[in-house]
């Protein structure tokens, strides 16, 4: 084998390893940069869906002066009121894949898991606390008032 022929077949050897060592270093940058976008886009579907149920906890409220006892009883009272079973899909949109279905309304788009909702009726007015089990996401306050309907990322 001449010089001329080994050079080559070096050279071509070379840009093979050049070129997989940039798609290395390529897919090091953005693979983990996607899983945070990833992230990013769970947690605001997350945080969607909490402010969806905060609105249906005020809607019950306006139009029954209390708010629900559990998730469940929102989620019976969305399903059989008259007003609600009709205009509840404009009223509580959901962020697209996900549409309205009231059944889904408790349950984090993260993990399936429910959301965590205490009310405390001793004080006046009641307020509630709607929490995610799955990070540090909540809403309202059991102990203040001025924490009513508030949420803690903003």
């Amino acid at each position: 084998m001449d010089i001329d022929t080994r050079n080559r077949l070096i050279s071509g050897f070379l840009a093979v390893v050049i070129i997989g060592l940039a798609w290395l270093l390529y897919d090091s940058i953005v693979s983990p940069y996607q899983q945070v976008l990833d992230q990013r886009e769970v947690t605001d579907q997350v945080r969607h869906r909490m402010t969806v149920v905060r609105d249906a906890l005020v809607e019950h409220q306006r139009r029954n002066s209390a708010f629900p006892e559990s998730l469940d009883d929102l989620v019976e009272w969305l399903k059989t009121d008259e007003d609600m079973a009709t205009v509840g899909d404009s009223l509580f949109a959901f962020r697209p894949p996900a549409t309205y279905d009231p059944d889904s309304i408790p349950y984090s788009p993260r993990t399936g898991n429910r959301f965590v909702y205490a009310l405390n009726d001793t004080l006046r007015p009641n307020i509630y606390l709607l929490e995610d089990p799955d990070s540090d996401d909540a809403i309202g306050s059991l102990e203040r008032t001025t924490l009513l309907n508030a949420t803690n990322w903003n």
